[in-house]
């Protein structure tokens, strides 16, 4: 059934009923545990976690930091050891800063995979129950309602008004109408109205379906399929680092076999003498501080993306997020927030400017760049009462 590669949106009802071997009535206890053991829990694979030792020792994997390295090996054999305590320290606290900032943000996203975790109103042995997601199986009847977020791919079999917000799936953020009626077997997935998909939102009505995939066998779960497949490339900041490090590096070894043959040609001066300042002056040429400064940029850059509400689980990724300028879009919505809020207020002879964000109850008014307020303008309170009386939504403030 599940790994059958069936057009699910294109088959009657009855055919569907048949293909899951289930009724309106949903499935048995007996039933359920059967289907648990064949095809598992409706949960997504989730993504390997690295240890926390790997964690902290790939902080360590930067050309850069290889040469800090190197050199407070030098240094060491050298017996200077105030010299290399500074570099193994400049290295260490490096490390430290992306190793707690990478857990923070994997910290995060663990919290915010658990509280997308819910339950679902199913119909077993005749009898409407509330189940924990991930124990729907394919076969169930489950109910939907406005606000619901679907829990596994459906089949449609009743619906009344029922509309469905598929943003995470298409990108379109207008709900699409659904109903029992199949659909063209080559329909788009954004044209299958007999189906409701896993991981999108009921913003209207009610309906009943029939679950015909769970899990990684989803729509949303072949998406996370494809992005754990995706290569992770090196930012442009750390290929310019790379780069950077093996052009110094080059450098040092050019000045300071320079510096040894023309000591040795020019000047009366001991081979051990000569390499001992030959070591000193390329441990000198090296940028101890640059890994520090730049992981401490990188992390302010992350803790400001934080503060709004953006989880960063790589702290090179804010140096590309950065390098953006042009971002283009084929539809409104995939972008933006799904929000309409008043920026302008236009009468027949005046134009006010409306300034807030998002849909908190503060903001100010301006007319011709003069703040007013908006309670003394008898025209604008009429105008706003008017919108008021056209007006049958409601803005509720939640905390957090």
């Amino acid at each position: 059934m599940m790994n059958e590669q069936v057009s699910w949106h294109a088959e009657p009802v009855d055919t569907v009923w048949q293909k899951l071997a289930t009724t309106k009535q949903g499935l048995s206890a007996v039933d359920v545990n059967q289907r648990v053991t064949t095809y598992g829990l409706n949960r997504l694979p989730a993504p390997p976690k690295r240890s926390a030792l790997v964690r902290f020792m790939s902080q360590f994997n930067n050309v850069l930091i290889y040469v800090l390295l190197g050199a407070a090996v030098v240094t060491a054999l050298m017996a200077d050891w105030v010299d290399a305590g500074v570099i193994l320290g400049v290295v260490v606290i490096n490390a430290i800063i992306g190793f707690v900032q990478e857990g923070k943000a994997e910290k995060a996203v663990d919290a915010i995979r658990e509280t997308l975790t819910h339950e679902a109103i199913v119909l077993r042995d005749g009898q409407k129950v509330s189940v924990p997601v991930e124990n729907l199986v394919p076969g169930d009847v489950v109910y939907l309602h406005s606000g619901d977020k679907v829990p596994a791919d459906l089949r449609i079999f009743q619906s009344k008004d029922l509309r469905i917000e598929e943003a995470p799936l298409t990108g379109e953020s207008v709900p699409v109408d659904k109903g029992a009626a199949p659909v063209a077997e080559d329909a788009s997935l954004g044209d299958r109205t007999s189906m409701a998909f896993s991981g999108t939102l009921v913003s209207f009505g009610q309906g009943t379906g029939v679950v015909v995939t769970t899990g990684e066998h989803t729509e949303i779960g072949r998406v996370s399929n494809l992005l754990a497949q995706v290569e992770t490339l090196k930012t442009r900041l750390t290929q310019r680092m790379d780069e950077f490090s093996r052009w110094l590096t080059g450098a040092i070894l050019i000045m300071a076999f320079g510096t040894l043959i023309f000591g040795m040609a020019l000047r009366d001066y001991t081979f051990t003498e000569l390499f001992f300042a030959c070591v000193a002056l390329a441990v000198a040429a090296i940028p101890e501080g640059l890994p520090a400064i730049i992981t401490i940029t990188l992390a302010l850059g992350v803790q400001r993306m934080a503060n709004h509400r953006a989880i960063i689980r790589r702290l090179p990724a804010v140096e590309t997020l950065g390098s953006v300028t042009i971002i283009c879009s084929d539809k409104t919505g995939t972008l933006t927030r799904n929000e309409m809020t008043v920026t302008t207020v236009i009468r027949a002879d005046a134009e006010y400017r409306v300034e807030g964000a998002g849909y908190e109850p503060r903001g100010t008014f301006y007319l011709d760049e003069n703040q007013l307020d908006p309670f003394t303008d008898k025209q604008l309170r009429e105008l706003a009462s008017a919108a008021l009386l056209c007006n049958d939504g409601s803005l509720v403030e939640q905390e957090g």
